[in-house]
């Protein structure tokens, strides 16, 4: 009898701390906070909206409470990173490359906080950055411009000259040149992320000057409309921008921001954060292409399929392209044949390859 006493207690004191221990758990998942700071509205169609996708996988997986600011100056970042921070977010998420220096002062004041910006490359104690290395993408979808163009000249709308823009167009413009070296990438820059009115208009100016394909580098579809208006093909970027072109859009660069922000969070929550600087790949599903066009033959997603798995099987290095030779626009070697550019160097870049028409502004 009294064995099947003491059995009982010890059942009971189990149930007992297992329920406690469930309480705890939900109570943490209730108390978890995290914010996120976005450059542009989250109805662009592109950059923006592709984050706040992110930021939606998490909450619904986590169950925890997600907050965010759109549309926020560079200049007004960081109050608004601050107001977070002092409300108690666990997490703080800065979206826009120049939130770097806000995201950086503000982290010094509350070091009990994490905070993650993406494309930036100021890092502290509790502050890590997160980007993808797009420019595989972007490398792909150059493929598919570079064969569907029956004049040789591909248009692109630029938005600010930054490194990665650059290291866009140019990984761009490599896969353009790999099945179509004849062919020629011309920019136009807007100066801006998001201005569907510049953008429609920079689209227009490269269609005038006999472009047939209109890739671009910006958060709205109107590239995308423009080019179907004029009957030509476009290539989309941050998110399948299909259904806003649905004739003229092949395929797109394209985030899935869901997979650094599950791994991010994750380790926050179990307490296992520590300040990286992540930058993935295809391999790891950061970044992709979206669903081909019908128009694409298949001997297009043949060849783009066969350079998309030397990503996956790790055949070539996570630089690829930038894998010499390569040239610059003056015709001056850059990187001598089997040479990788390393991540310093895509960091930095602030030149076009050969097959570019179009100078980086100062």
């Amino acid at each position: 009898m009294k064995k099947l006493i003491v059995l009982a207690v010890l059942i009971a004191a189990t149930l007992l701390l297992l329920g406690c221990t469930q309480e705890k758990t939900t109570e943490q998942k209730k108390e978890f906070k995290a914010a996120f700071v976005y450059i542009g509205p989250v109805g662009d169609a592109g950059w923006s909206y592709a984050h706040d996708q992110g930021r939606k996988f998490i909450e619904k997986k986590y169950g925890i409470k997600t907050s965010y600011s759109e549309s926020v100056p560079e200049g007004e970042a960081e109050r608004v990173i601050r107001e977070y921070a002092e409300q108690g977010y666990n997490i703080i998420f800065t979206t826009s490359f120049g939130y770097m220096d806000p995201t950086i002062a503000v982290a010094k004041d509350y070091p009990n906080i994490v905070f993650e910006h993406c494309s930036g490359y100021k890092t502290a104690k509790n502050v890590g950055t997160y980007f993808g290395r797009i420019y595989q993408a972007d490398y792909l979808t150059g493929i598919v411009a570079g064969m569907m163009t029956k004049s040789n000249k591909i248009g692109y709308v630029a938005p600010v000259p930054i490194p990665e823009v650059i290291r866009g167009i140019n990984a761009f413009a490599l896969g353009v040149k790999k099945v179509n070296p004849n062919a020629t990438v011309h920019v136009v820059w807007v100066g801006t992320w998001y201005d569907p009115a510049k953008e429609r208009e920079a689209a227009e100016s490269l269609i005038n000057e006999g472009c047939d394909v209109i890739a671009q580098g910006q958060d709205s579809p109107a590239a995308q409309q423009v080019a179907q208006e004029h009957g030509v093909h476009s290539i989309g970027y941050n998110s399948d921008m299909y259904k806003f072109a649905p004739k003229a859009h092949l395929t797109a660069a394209i985030w899935n921001w869901s997979v650094v922000y599950d791994y991010i969070v994750k380790n926050v929550m179990e307490g296992k954060w520590k300040s990286e600087k992540i930058w993935w790949g295809i391999d790891k599903g950061l970044v992709g292409l979206a669903p081909f066009n019908e128009v694409v033959p298949e001997k297009v997603k043949k060849v783009v399929q066969e350079e998309k798995e030397k990503y996956l099987k790790g055949e070539v290095p996570e630089q690829y392209p930038f894998v010499g030779p390569i040239y610059d626009q003056q015709g001056k070697l850059v990187k001598a044949k089997g040479e990788v550019m390393s991540d310093e160097e895509l960091l930095s870049m602030m030149f076009f390859v050969d097959n570019v028409v179009g100078e980086i502004p100062k």
